[in-house]
């Protein structure tokens, strides 16, 4: 009875114990998860498809809002279910495969918050320095920055994780186990570099884009000449856009914060299973962002339908007027 217990019962005295949870939480908890990680990775493909596919929708905002829906869908697709079956179950993919597991976690994390701070100093530069944002934020540096914050994930990543990197398996209490850990200095500089700067540096942009928005939006009312209504137009379109990227990224704040208060509280204070919902917060943001995105952008709405119809398959698609 006890060999059933174990992990691996060929191996007795290495074995880890298998968790003990009622079937209530097991199987409806779990099929709740699998669900919202499912959606997940729908979801952000079908951002990555309208993107990638209608050239009308090729804008620096939206090559941002593809890496943040890359980044989502890695999160779907391969997150989501490590944690449940981390949770749920035994480890049984062996320690190479949960050391990449774990190095996957930070970049994908990393670079979450990279576009975020990206996205923020993209609408900044919109709404505070109008005349020059053409010249200044362009595809091209945008694609640039975007590689830049995916390749500073990876090295950062390896920075924090290099030992576990090195000697696999290292913290790993018995078989059956993934589980990684960082030292204090490593955790401290994670916790600078990944919470206090990144969301230090969205609040004070999105502050300044909030007052400049506001006294925009008044200016608009008292200036009703024929010659200033293409400006205003523009001016209005990108005020929304602004308003639409801040309810994105007040959401990717009230996701993110709880886990790292969590971190630096310590996991004492709370019961197992609430520590991994507020874990599983974390996650969660990836879901949500699409369904910002079909909130607030009728074009979202309308490449959704023609992907599903299959409309996108047809010749020349690509240049349809999606805006």
């Amino acid at each position: 009875m006890e060999n059933q217990e174990l992990c691996f019962p060929e191996l007795l005295n290495a074995s880890c114990k298998k968790p003990t949870l009622h079937w209530i939480d097991a199987v409806l908890v779990n099929m709740l998860l699998a669900f919202i990680s499912l959606i997940t990775t729908a979801l952000n493909l079908l951002v990555i498809i309208s993107v990638s596919h209608f050239r009308r929708l090729h804008t620096p905002t939206n090559i941002l809002l593809l890496s943040l829906a890359v980044s989502d869908f890695l999160v779907g697709f391969l997150l989501m279910p490590g944690v449940i079956l981390i949770r749920a179950d035994c480890w049984y993919l062996g320690d190479i495969v949960c050391s990449m597991f774990n190095y996957m976690v930070f970049i994908i994390t990393s670079s979450s918050v990279g576009d975020m701070v990206l996205i923020s100093v993209d609408r900044y530069v919109a709404i505070c320095d109008p005349l020059h944002y053409t010249t200044r934020v362009t595809e091209r540096r945008v694609k640039l920055c975007v590689c830049l914050c995916w390749l500073c994930s990876v090295f950062y990543s390896c920075f924090l994780l290099k030992d576990d990197l090195t000697h696999l398996g290292k913290y790993n209490s018995c078989y059956g186990e993934c589980i990684f850990s960082v030292s204090y200095i490593a955790g401290v500089v994670d916790l600078i570099l990944t919470f206090i700067v990144p969301i230090t540096v969205i609040v004070m942009l999105y502050m300044r884009v909030f007052v400049v928005a506001v006294s925009q939006a008044r200016a608009m009312h008292v200036h009703v000449s024929v010659q200033a209504s293409v400006i205003l137009t523009s001016r209005k379109s990108e005020l929304k856009a602004a308003r639409t990227l801040g309810v994105l990224v007040v959401v990717f704040l009230m996701c993110y914060s709880p886990y790292y208060c969590l971190s630096l509280t310590g996991h004492n204070s709370l019961s197992d299973l609430a520590a991994f919902f507020v874990c599983y917060l974390f996650y969660f943001n990836s879901c949500l962002n699409p369904l910002i995105y079909a909130l607030f952008y009728p074009w979202f709405r309308k490449a959704v339908k023609l992907i599903v119809t299959l409309q996108i398959l047809q010749p020349g698609s690509c240049d349809t007027n999606i805006l």
